[in-house]
């Protein structure tokens, strides 16, 4: 089992989003332990995970047998069935695991897990939809993080007002943006220098206020 070292994670739930975060995890080079109380679906994921188990996460004598407290961070990837996410993450904090992640389907199940003890709540299917919005309200973001009030770091196509020009002397600059990477074709520049002229279909890497990124990727 493992050392609690930061490339070891547990996933608990094999469903669509468990398997899809397992997987990602592994082709990252992390070592993966995969739970799910279906035994047909740890059959069709053991041999794309280092190690997959049969058991009911809800058992904390289960969890602690198969040595879950080893792992520092175990995502709770329990979807449909709300009672069994909120009893393992229970289970979880109690054995005393530093960093339990969870999936909740609404912000009532969020604040929930939250006041049991859960370290994170994502939920998948509102924070898709608010980049989508994102997306179709700024075609030329394609993705972010958020820092911080106002702030975060964000992706964005290069506006076609900047093509050809020194990052120094761009609109970015002036208005507070640091590039913090380029991805041009198969290659990433990083920490771009002032002289490096932006092409059409570079791809920014950008960190600044949220509000000035967003006007940057619509100027035409």
């Amino acid at each position: 089992m493992p050392n609690s070292r930061p490339q070891e994670y547990a996933v608990i739930g094999l469903g669509r989003f468990g398997s899809s975060l397992a997987r990602t995890l592994m082709s990252r080079g992390a070592s993966v332990l995969g739970i799910d109380r279906s035994a047909e679906i740890v059959q069709q994921m053991a041999d794309e995970l280092t190690q997959a188990v049969v058991l009911d996460a809800t058992d904390e004598n289960a969890l602690r047998d198969i040595g879950i407290t080893d792992f520092h961070t175990v995502i709770v990837a329990i979807g449909s069935n709300f009672e069994a996410n909120l009893m393992t993450t229970v289970a979880l904090r109690e054995l005393g695991v530093p960093n339990v992640i969870c999936k909740a389907l609404t912000t009532r199940q969020r604040d929930i897990l939250l006041k049991v003890g859960a370290t994170r709540v994502i939920l998948p299917e509102h924070e898709a939809g608010q980049r989508l919005a994102l997306e179709l309200l700024n075609p030329g973001m394609l993705g972010q993080l958020e820092l911080g009030p106002g702030y975060a770091v964000m992706e964005m196509c290069t506006p076609p007002s900047m093509v050809g020009e020194p990052l120094g002397k761009s609109e970015l600059r002036k208005r507070g943006i640091n590039v913090l990477a380029i991805r041009r074709a198969d290659r990433v520049i990083v920490t771009p220098a002032p002289d490096t002229v932006l092409k059409p279909d570079d791809v920014l890497v950008v960190l600044g206020s949220a509000q000035e990124i967003e006007r940057c990727a619509r100027s035409d």
